[in-house]
């Protein structure tokens, strides 16, 4: 029985994480004044898709707190923030997980030693109940408002201000097992917001529980957590996994949490700003549109409603804010952290997986491509449809597969495979099946059709009668001596 693999970086709070990016030269100070509606946007979405650093600014016109943006807008940054040098280090971890589940019982004392070390070990991940927090140094209550927060209007047409980085803690009033989602919220006036969770996520169950018991769902909001809660709050988790306690791992310790004030919940301890407040099950209001991640807007809608019962805060609060749009922006990163995390447990089910790409165009929803060791006739088929029964690659609207020496993240290569190595009466299966709710194209909401494209080699067993061409690849032996004469060709 091995050991678990323990995490690099930990970081305690937003402010080490924003202090750790700083001292690398990863983060630029504004201290000019900014205005929160469209300018802070327009100037991060320059920086994020140029690659570059975080952005504090630290005048926002009209409020005292400084707002942070883009501390996840690189591949490297998303690294640090999971306690990783790299995020196929993610995926090392979460394999190391799996491996240590799946091995078979301990049979001598030493083997049962080792398990009971790991098992000490993974209990440390679970949450820490604490008696106070720095998230609590500053109570308002009667006199709590949202419009003390400098929440950014994204987009010219976006239907008010929002919330883009909250994490929103809710309760199954069945089941009593928390969730941590990320939802964003639209800034109604003060004491109000719209809560923006679709069908398919947990706190929607939760508040759909919530309407069968006819009574308020408590809610809190935290904003400014470390990165690696903020992170496991986007992950695609099987629904009653502790959101918390997948942070715990990422970081290689328990989130510090602590007693709401005015909500039966408990709170990130080190939160830069907490929320609390209710949701009303009988109440809607009209939330959006909003700018977002698909480069579309997404259209108003009906959504419940959050009333806001206190603010709790640090003293000198940082507001953290991410900016959704046209890709890439910040957010390509947070998924591609979730690809390498999918990647093991998809190994798990489908061992005939090689590697997944969810390119930042396809807004990860809207196209898969994977690569397999095909062995037999249908499996490209079976690997389809074996994904579209996993959530939450189940709403995926396009799988490509290929087969495993094609590299799923050369777009280029996969385009060609795929222009020339598939019939498409054959090698393309059209399915109805469930989808993101920011899907726009389908003719109804959450539903419509999917397609999976076959671009693996045919042969004989697949039925083809004809011989395959093969690749045109130089010899190696060619390669290595041009390599050698390369300065010889004045070149």
């Amino acid at each position: 029985m091995g050991q678990l693999e323990a995490t690099s970086v930990a970081f305690r709070d937003l402010r080490e994480f924003i202090s750790f990016v700083e001292q690398r030269g990863q983060l630029n100070r504004v201290r000019t004044g900014v205005s929160p509606e469209l300018e802070i946007t327009e100037i991060t979405d320059r920086v994020v898709k140029s690659g570059g650093p975080a952005l504090f600014f630290e005048k926002v016109t009209g409020y005292s707190m400084p707002v942070v943006t883009n501390l996840l807008g690189t591949e490297q940054r998303m690294a640090w923030a999971l306690g990783v040098d790299t995020l196929d280090g993610l995926g090392d971890k979460v394999r190391g997980l799996l491996k240590f589940v799946q091995e078979p019982l301990p049979s001598s004392m030493m083997d049962k030693l080792k398990v009971l070390g790991a098992l000490a070990e993974i209990s440390s991940y679970a949450p820490k109940s604490v008696s106070k927090g720095a998230s609590q140094e500053v109570v308002l209550t009667d006199d709590a408002s949202l419009k003390r927060l400098p929440v950014l209007k994204c987009w010219p047409l976006d239907g008010g201000p929002f919330i883009t980085l909250p994490l929103v803690i809710t309760k199954d009033p069945q089941t009593g097992k928390r969730n941590v989602g990320m939802y964003r919220m639209q800034v109604y006036d003060a004491r109000t917001a719209g809560l923006h969770w679709h069908a398919h996520k947990d706190a929607a169950v939760h508040y759909r529980h919530t309407e069968e018991k006819k009574q308020p769902m408590p809610v809190a909001v935290a904003l400014g957590t470390d990165p690696a809660t903020i992170y496991a709050a986007t992950a695609p988790l099987p629904l009653g996994m502790d959101e918390l306690f997948f942070s715990g791992f990422l970081r290689g310790s328990g989130v510090e949490m602590v007693k709401a004030k005015t909500v039966d919940l408990e709170v990130p301890a080190n939160a830069e700003i907490i929320l609390e407040g209710y949701v009303d099950p009988d109440e809607r209001r009209l939330e959006g549109p909003f700018g977002d991640h698909t480069g579309y807007y997404s259209l108003a809608d009906e959504y419940p409603v959050f009333h806001l019962t206190a603010i709790t805060h640090r003293t000198n609060p940082i507001y953290p804010a991410t900016i959704v749009g046209r890709p890439p922006m910040e957010d390509a990163y947070i998924g591609k952290a979730t690809e390498r995390l999918a990647l093991p447990i998809l190994q798990l089910a489908l061992p005939e997986v090689v590697d997944m790409n969810l390119p930042v165009e396809g807004a990860f929803h809207n196209l898969a491509i994977v690569s397999i060791k095909k062995r037999y006739p249908g499996q490209p088929q079976k690997v389809m449809c074996s994904i579209w029964g996993m959530m939450p690659l189940a709403l995926t609207k396009t799988i490509i597969i290929v087969d495993e020496h094609v590299d799923v993240h050369n777009t280029s290569e996969v385009v060609w495979r795929v222009t020339t190595s598939i019939d498409p009466r054959r090698d393309m299966m059209f399915v109805d099946g469930p989808l993101d709710a920011l899907d726009h194209a389908s003719p109804r909401p959450l539903f419509g059709s999917k397609v999976g494209i076959d671009a693996t080699t045919k042969g004989p067993m697949d039925g083809y009668p004809r011989e395959w061409p093969p690749d045109i690849v130089m010899s190696d032996e060619i390669k290595e001596m041009v390599s050698r004469k390369w300065g010889q060709y004045g070149l």
